[in-house]
C-alpha cells in the first residue's frame, strides 16, 4: 500500500509548495490537492487554484505521484482539464493523476456561479466529460458529439502516461452509484461521513477489487493502516479539516511521515 497527503490549497501558496515537499522529504508517496473555488466563506480562507500550485509542486519535487482530490468534473470544461493534466504529467515526468467527483459543497461552487446543483446532471456532465478527457489525453483527432459536450478537436498535448495518466473516481459510501462508475476507470476514492471504516470500505467494495485497480481510502484518525490494507485499500489517505490555524499541526503529521 502507498501513502499520500491531501492538502487543502486555503493558505498562502508558498506554504503549500512546501508542505509538498516536506511531505516528499518525509517519504510520502503522493500529495494531492483538493480542488473548490470557494469554501467556508464565513470564515474567508484565501482559496488557490490547485492546478497553478501543482505545477510549482512538480519542479519542487522528484519522486511523488501528483494530482487533484477530486476535481468537480461537472463545473470544469473537460478539454481545459485534459490540457492541465497533459501539462502536469509532462512537467512532473508522468507523475500525475486525475480524481474526480461531483464535488461539494453544492452551493457555495455550484450555485454560487449558476453552475447546475441537481445531482443527476451534475453526474451527466461527469460522465460525459470523462468521455471527453480519457479521448484527448490518448492523443490524436477527437470527435465527441455526446449528451453534455461536443468536441472535435486534437490538443497535441501529449502525456508522459501512455495510454494516459490514471483516473480516479470519487463517490461517499455506500451510495453505490459512484462505484459503479469507478470501476469502468483507474480507481475509486470512497468517502465516508465522518469517516470510512476498514470495515465500511470492505463492505462498500465487495468483490469490486482486482489487481491494477487502485482503491484509495481516506484514513479514520488513529486506525492502523494494514487494516485498510486488509479491506483492499491500495492508497491511503491522510489530510485535515482546514479550521482555526491548522497548519502547524498538519504540518506536524505530514513532516512524521507516513503511518
Amino acid at each position: 500500500m502507498r501513502f499520500a497527503v491531501n492538502i487543502p490549497p486555503f493558505t498562502d501558496a508558498v506554504t503549500v509548495v512546501d508542505l509538498a515537499s516536506e511531505a516528499e522529504a518525509a517519504g510520502w508517496d503522493g500529495v494531492f490537492l483538493w480542488d473548490h473555488l470557494q469554501w467556508d466563506r464565513a470564515e474567508g480562507r484565501e482559496v488557490l487554484d490547485p492546478w497553478v500550485l501543482l505545477g510549482a509542486i512538480a519542479h519542487a519535487t522528484e519522486r511523488v505521484v501528483l494530482g487533484t482530490l477530486v476535481t468537480p468534473l461537472a463545473r470544469r470544461r473537460p478539454w481545459m482539464v485534459a490540457k492541465h493534466i497533459a501539462t502536469l504529467d509532462q512537467l512532473s515526468g508522468g507523475r500525475s493523476v486525475l480524481g474526480v467527483g461531483l464535488g461539494v459543497p453544492e452551493d457555495a461552487d455550484f450555485r454560487a456561479f449558476g453552475d447546475a446543483m441537481d445531482p443527476r446532471e451534475r453526474a451527466a456532465r461527469l460522465d460525459d466529460g470523462l468521455a471527453v478527457v480519457d479521448a484527448l489525453l490518448r492523443g490524436g483527432r477527437v470527435d465527441h458529439d455526446g449528451p453534455r459536450f461536443q468536441v472535435s478537436a486534437d490538443l497535441h498535448a501529449t502525456p508522459v502516461q501512455r495510454p494516459r495518466p490514471p483516473i480516479w473516481v470519487a463517490g461517499v459510501a455506500p451510495n453505490p452509484k459512484p462505484l459503479q462508475r469507478a470501476v469502468h476507470w483507474d480507481g475509486v476514492v470512497p468517502i465516508g461521513k465522518p469517516h470510512l471504516t476498514p470495515d465500511d470500505l470492505a463492505s462498500y467494495l465487495g468483490d469490486l477489487a482486482r489487481p491494477g485497480w487502485d482503491v484509495v481510502a481516506p484514513r479514520a484518525p488513529g486506525v492502523p493502516a494494514d487494516e485498510y490494507a486488509d479491506a483492499g485499500a491500495t492508497w491511503l489517505i491522510d489530510s485535515t479539516r482546514p479550521f482555526d490555524d491548522w497548519v502547524p499541526e498538519f504540518r506536524a503529521r505530514v513532516t512524521a511521515g507516513p503511518p
